[in-house]
């Protein structure tokens, strides 16, 4: 399924490529979707880019949420309360305005991808090194009992669910004129870069969380932990590093909800 995914972001890619040529001033899939297929098919884009910014939102916001609780589950009864804190935030920002967020996201994004591609880069020597057996470095919970059959429709929620990686991509082509000249080079550098990371960090968590023997936790149940939170503590251990990561986690999760309101209104 994750190959499935990188495969799609491989698509994606080399669309999106050829969008921003094509609309050097901005093109998203409502914009090409109505030129180039009718008006019905952008209506059709309209809802589906409706619907994945509000799962955007929801999604970035409960995950960052849910690394937090992994990291201080004594918070875990206030789980609701804190994703519409955070939410309420980002809508109060929104709605005042905001002029340059670009410095308030960078620090956080740069230690967000940095600690999770020291992760991936240190269990991947592991594995390596133990003939694809390593040992955690730090207990993991049991892998929890199966409840439900293997489906198609258990597949289609899979797949659905790791599409969230993909979440954001269309950003780059809607904003080209938001780039320093040259516009359309500066889009294609930066939409490459995206897809890179998105692809190492997705197929390096999944490869890795099969090595360590890591599967999700019941968010409702006691003991809950997020697989990011156990796949750093697996790799690299519970002190400053992992709290660390999780920060980092938290704060461009939930940042990433922004791009709902920032993106989807062009």
């Amino acid at each position: 399924m994750s190959t499935a995914i990188v495969t799609l972001l491989a698509i994606v890619y080399f669309s999106y490529r050829q969008t921003i040529d094509a609309y050097p001033h901005g093109g998203g899939s409502y914009t090409v979707a109505s030129q180039n297929l009718g008006e019905g098919a952008g209506l059709l884009a309209a809802a589906a880019l409706m619907i994945d910014y509000i799962l955007t939102a929801a999604v970035g916001i409960s995950a960052g949420v849910g690394a937090l609780i992994s990291a201080a589950p004594s918070l875990q009864p206030h789980t609701l309360g804190l994703c519409l804190g955070v939410l309420l935030i980002l809508t109060i920002v929104n709605m005042r305005g905001v002029h340059d967020t670009g410095v308030v996201f960078m620090i956080p994004t740069y230690i967000f991808t940095a600690t999770l591609l020291i992760v991936i880069g240190v269990g991947v020597w592991h594995a390596l090194q133990s003939g694809g057996h390593p040992h955690s470095v730090a207990p993991m919970p049991a892998i929890p009992v199966a409840t439900a059959a293997f489906s198609w429709w258990l597949i289609l929620k899979v797949f659905s669910s790791g599409c969230t990686a993909m979440t954001g991509v269309e950003a780059v082509s809607n904003g080209v004129m938001a780039f320093r000249d040259d516009t359309r080079k500066n889009a294609k550098i930066t939409l490459t870069i995206i897809i890179v990371l998105l692809a190492a960090l997705l197929a390096g968590i999944a490869v890795l969380c099969r090595a360590y023997r890591i599967a999700a936790t019941d968010p409702n149940g006691p003991g809950y932990e997020s697989v990011l939170s156990m796949l750093t503590r697996a790799v690299m251990g519970h002190g400053w590093f992992y709290y660390l990561t999780i920060a980092s986690v938290l704060l461009v999760l939930a940042l990433s909800a922004n791009t709902a309101f920032a993106d989807f209104p062009r």
